[in-house]
């Protein structure tokens, strides 16, 4: 497959990407304080670095950018997942 190749015949196509590398979620919530803690109880002592991306129009809803080293897909997916479960975070992207 090339840069021709149509969408439709990219899905089901698992990415490659090469481990360790660094990998971003937006996490995106209600409270800025419920987000920060949550994210910083499921990293841990990892470094990580967390930026604010946006906030909605009506001020409901903060998004933020997270970024660390991910080590394999395990533990990408495994975080993923972690943060989707967490009551005060409504979506990763």
């Amino acid at each position: 497959m090339n840069e021709k190749t149509p969408p439709q015949l990219l899905k089901g196509c698992k990415p490659e990407i090469n481990y360790p590398c660094v990998w971003q979620y937006k996490v995106i919530g209600m409270e800025r304080q419920a987000m920060q803690t949550a994210l910083s109880n499921e990293i841990g002592d990892a470094p990580y670095s967390l930026s604010e991306s946006r906030t909605s129009k009506k001020g409901k809803y903060i998004s933020l950018n997270l970024e660390l080293t991910v080590h394999n897909e395990e533990q990408r997916l495994h975080l993923y997942s972690t943060l989707t479960a967490h009551p005060s975070i409504k979506l990763v992207l």
